[in-house]
Parts: structure tokens; C-alpha cells; sequence
């Protein structure tokens, strides 16, 4: 998540350069035939250019409030992730006792079942992490886009592209665990299935009373209706009808908005050479022909100006529609994504720290603001 309050302009320029030098191209073209080829005919009518560029901001608000929605839930969803962490670890510190136990464990092994299960929980929110960041179909035309991936590459880093699940989670898991986990498609579930019977064996032997159990059970089922919330997100993408038409219907608008805006930057140079012709008879002199002249060249060529407002129009609306489509999918790993992977190592710090652990890892560093 890009964390300055602006967004600094030289980075979305460098972002989007390559399509600024398209939208001066498209810009350009029809100029160039209407002023040095001088056909005149070649222009549109500015109302319903002005139409379309009407309903085309409606879509693009419409997309970017839903996908703003998306980013949003997303971000809802992991905040309940840390919640429900810190009050599962204070259960298994303070419910998980000898009170009730068949068979009392000294004060260290109690500890260490407490380890345990943190622990577990640790490489559960490791698993879900790393499994919201395995790109869908829907998702690589984003992330792997040429100016993306550079942006990336020079800007920040995500960390499960650095180091693979297995070597993530050895940490925090048995061996067998380990290879039971990797063996199924959804690891997460497992993770908690597991704890599931981990804290079933520890009721059974007294370690966990029945209704704290309870408790215990239900805060699985929470963590559960979080993960498949969080799996809604990842699996249903912004509707594929939407994003087409607003792509395209944006493409259409940069397209026809040279013709339009020409015309009337045309209109502005006939009033502007009839200003200066005037200003010349006012001010007769030596100067006088001189305005005129200059006046009569600057109006015959004032349409030119409409090529950078063409191109600064063209480039608001498609940064519009870019913001829109790098906003819908919140874990795939962007810059303004929501940044699961601090948010996990920020929760696993502070849960280790409830019980005491030890050898605790660092916060992952921001890179140039940005927090992933």
C-alpha cells in the first residue's frame, strides 16, 4: 500500500509515459491533416464529443467506486484477521491451564502448547497470504504489464515472490505438518483443520474446559468466515462486461476527442487573428504590420494547441480507467494494494509477544512508501 498522502506525479508519469506518447501521436495525426494537409471537412461536432466523454466518466466513477468497494472490503477483512488473532492467542494463553487437567504438565510444557498453537496460527495467516497472491487469470494482464512489472521491480518488492511457501512456513509447523499441508490444494484450511484437532486432543485431556472450548471452536469458525471472505474477492472478479466496455468505451473518447477539440481551437485562432488585426489599425506604425503578421501566423496555427489539451484529456480519463483496473483485484500484489504481508508479520509480532516468545522477526521494511 503506496503510503504518501500524494501520490507523487513523477511516478505516475513514469508509470504511464508510454501512453502519453500515444495520446500526442493520436493527438497529432488529425491535426497535422486539418492544418497541413488543409482538409478543412476533417472534424466533428464538439456536443456529442462532450456526450461521450459525459457518460464515459459515469462508467469510469462506476468502476472505480466498485473497485474502491473491493479494496475496501478487502481491507475490512484483514483488520477482523488481526482482531481475531489477538483474542485467539489471549484464549490459548489463558484458557489452555491445568485447572481442569487429567494429567497436570509443568509450566514449560504448557508453554510450549501454547507455542504450539500460535505458532500454527502464524503459518495459517502465512498460507492465506500467499494464497491470495497467486495470480488469476483475470489478474496477469495486470501484473504483467511491462510498465507494472518495472514499476515493481525499481519501486518496492512483494515478499512471497522472494521466498517460496515451504521455506515460509518451516518456521512455525512440524515436519509432518509441513508435508501434510503441501500435499492439499487448500492450504489454509488445513492449517485450521488441524487446530481443530489439536484443541479437541487438548479438551479431551482436561487441559480445556467445555465451555471454553467452545470459545476456542468458535473463534476457528471465525478465522474460517474471514478466509472465505477473503477467497470471495480473489476468486470473483470485478465483472468481465463492465471492464471491457469501460476499456473500451475510454478508448473511443481518446480516439474522437482530437476532432472535436481541433474545431474549436480553429474557432480560437480566427478570433484571436480578428483581436490582433484590430490591435494593429488601433496602434498604426512601424510596429503595426508586425502584429498583423504575427497575428495572422499565430491564428492559422492556433489548432496546433489542441494536440497537448487533447493529450492532457486523453491522459486523465485513461489514468481514470488504470487506477480503476489496478484497484479491483486487492492481493494481487500492487503497489495500492492492501498489504497483507506487513499486516501479517505485524500481527504475528505482536501475538508472539502475548506469549512471550522468543526470536521474533523484524517488520518488513517499506521501500520508497510502499508497505506490501
Amino acid at each position: 500500500m503506496y503510503t504518501r498522502r500524494v501520490f507523487p506525479i513523477s511516478g505516475m508519469l513514469v508509470w504511464t509515459k508510454k501512453y502519453i506518447l500515444v495520446f500526442i501521436l493520436i493527438s497529432v495525426i488529425p491535426v497535422f491533416l486539418f492544418d497541413v494537409l488543409d482538409w478543412k471537412w476533417l472534424h466533428l461536432p464538439w456536443l456529442p464529443i462532450g456526450l461521450v466523454g459525459t457518460a464515459v466518466a459515469f462508467i469510469a466513477g462506476f468502476k472505480n467506486n466498485a473497485s474502491y468497494d473491493r479494496l475496501w472490503e478487502a481491507r475490512k477483512i484483514w483488520g477482523g484477521i488481526v482482531n481475531s488473532s489477538r483474542s485467539f492467542t489471549i484464549m490459548v494463553k489463558d484458557f489452555i491451564t491445568n485447572d481442569h487437567a487429567n494429567n497436570k504438565l509443568s509450566e514449560s510444557d504448557l508453554k510450549a502448547v501454547h507455542r504450539e498453537l500460535v505458532h500454527r496460527h502464524i503459518a495459517w495467516m502465512t498460507a492465506l497470504r500467499y494464497q491470495l497472491r497467486q495470480s488469476k487469470p483475470w489478474e496477469e494482464h495486470v501484473i504483467k504489464r511491462a510498465e507494472n512489472v518495472k514499476f515493481r521491480n525499481r519501486l518496492y518488492f512483494v515478499p512471497e515472490n522472494d521466498t517460496p511457501l515451504e521455506e515460509a512456513i518451516e518456521p512455525y509447523i512440524s515436519t509432518e505438518e509441513k508435508a501434510t499441508i503441501l500435499a492439499k490444494g487448500n492450504r489454509p484450511s488445513q492449517l485450521l483443520g488441524i487446530q481443530s484437532t489439536r484443541l479437541r486432543e487438548l479438551y479431551q485431556a482436561g487441559l480445556i474446559e467445555d465451555f471454553r472450548h467452545m470459545e476456542m471452536k468458535n473463534m476457528l469458525v471465525e478465522l474460517y468466515t474471514l478466509q472465505g471472505k477473503s477467497e470471495r474477492i480473489k476468486n470473483f472478479p470485478y465483472p468481465r462486461q463492465f471492464a471491457t466496455l469501460n476499456f473500451l468505451f475510454v478508448w473511443i473518447f481518446i480516439i474522437l476527442l482530437p476532432f472535436g477539440v481541433m474545431n474549436e481551437f480553429e474557432s480560437i485562432g480566427h478570433d484571436f487573428m480578428k483581436e490582433m488585426a484590430a490591435h494593429a489599425l488601433e496602434h498604426k506604425g512601424h510596429d503595426a504590420g508586425l502584429f498583423h503578421s504575427l497575428g495572422d501566423w499565430l491564428g492559422q496555427h492556433f489548432v496546433w494547441l489542441s494536440v497537448p489539451f487533447s493529450a492532457l484529456i486523453s491522459w486523465i480519463f485513461y489514468c481514470m480507467e488504470l487506477i480503476g483496473e489496478n484497484t479491483e483485484n486487492p492481493f494481487e500484489g500492487g503497489a495500492n494494494d492492501v498489504p497483507i504481508s506487513s499486516m501479517s508479520r505485524g500481527i504475528e509480532i505482536d501475538i508472539r509477544q502475548l506469549i512471550d516468545d522468543t526470536d521474533i522477526p523484524k517488520q518488513y521494511e517499506w521501500k520508497n512508501d510502499i508497505v506490501m
